[in-house]
């Protein structure tokens, strides 16, 4: 029986627009993939080594050692969005978990006030860098490399050796070691990103990061845009920093020195394009959970730790590799 012309027009459109929605989001649909095949591959390799599953202190653990990557994906990914780069994020977690260190020692009140303040040095970093790449018109590589710099310096003059204690109370809300509290966070961070994204600014981001000749003509402001988005990826920074304060308890000024690399490879794995305009949020945080996924992979298979670097890398880069690949094949085939 012949199908009636009236469904396969129906279908063409409904068709067209999964294959719209597919393409759009194949870069975060890869990613959860990864992390899905990662974490079997994870059990599997604790389980042979531990004889048990693993529990509630291995996903806690887990968890937050991942939040602290997840913070400096997304602030990658908010700048990377506009065709730049920031190279600083490392110097940013350093500077504001030196600054915790040192702040955050007193009552529920003054912890507050001084986690509000760190979250505004991060913004001003992020000032800083907005203003040198789109009213200066530097190149956003150079503008960030050379405040990387500066952050570190700063962050060593003010802790020059590790040190500081987190009160327990900020420990136990932003990385208890107990309860997985970063379970609330997770989807704290996909809500925001999903409000952030029907924003006015948050199109903006995305429209520069397309075509900003064309966001331009079209009344969009790409300095202000520009601007607000270093902005916002030096506050998701400096969260980065206090989470990492939070873990360890305590303040290094060298701890994010290996964030700023880290960081481009958990949005890469996300689906975030290094061209601009495309990319999530949700799949720089899923890029985070991998890369961490990756370390405790090694781990329990007993790779010696000299080579741990040396494999991490390894398994990143084919995985962007593939990720690339595969991306591309469905978007041809659109």
């Amino acid at each position: 029986m012949p199908i009636p012309e009236t469904i396969l027009a129906a279908s063409g459109p409904r068709r067209s627009r999964l294959s719209h929605a597919l393409t759009q989001n194949i870069g975060l649909a890869l990613v959860v993939a990864l992390l899905v095949a990662c974490i079997i591959l994870y059990c599997g390799l604790y389980i042979a080594t531990q004889h048990r599953l693993p529990g509630g202190y291995e996903l806690t653990s887990t968890l937050n050692n991942t939040m602290p990557l997840a913070f400096a994906a997304l602030a990658q990914t908010l700048v990377v969005l506009t065709r730049g780069i920031d190279l600083s994020v490392g110097g940013v977690i350093d500077l504001t978990n030196a600054v915790a260190a040192l702040t955050l020692m007193g009552g529920p009140v003054s912890t507050t006030i001084w986690t509000i303040a760190i979250l505004g040095i991060g913004a001003l970093c992020g000032l800083l860098n907005g203003v040198l790449v789109a009213v200066g018109r530097l190149q956003p590589i150079l503008v960030t490399l050379s405040t990387l710099s500066i952050f570190q310096g700063i962050a060593i003059k003010i802790l020059p050796q590790p040190g500081g204690a987190m009160p327990p109370g900020f420990t136990g809300v932003l990385a208890n070691p107990n309860v997985p509290l970063s379970l609330i966070y997770i989807p704290l961070i996909g809500i925001l990103w999903a409000i952030f994204r029907r924003t006015r600014l948050g199109v903006s981001v995305f429209a520069i990061g397309n075509d900003a000749m064309a966001a331009s003509s079209h009344g969009i402001s790409v300095k202000r845009t520009t601007i607000l988005a270093y902005m916002l990826g030096g506050v998701a920074s400096a969260c980065a920093g206090l989470f990492l304060a939070a873990n360890a308890t305590a303040g290094d000024a060298t701890t994010g020195d290996t964030y700023t690399l880290t960081s481009i490879v958990a949005a890469v794995l996300g689906g975030v394009s290094l061209f601009g305009g495309r990319g999530s949020g949700l799949g720089a945080l899923f890029g985070a959970f991998v890369t961490v996924m990756v370390v405790n992979i090694l781990f329990f298979a007993h790779i010696d730790p000299l080579y741990q670097t040396f494999y991490e890398g390894l398994f990143l880069l084919a995985a962007v590799i593939a990720a690339n690949v595969i991306g591309q094949i469905v978007r041809r085939r659109r």
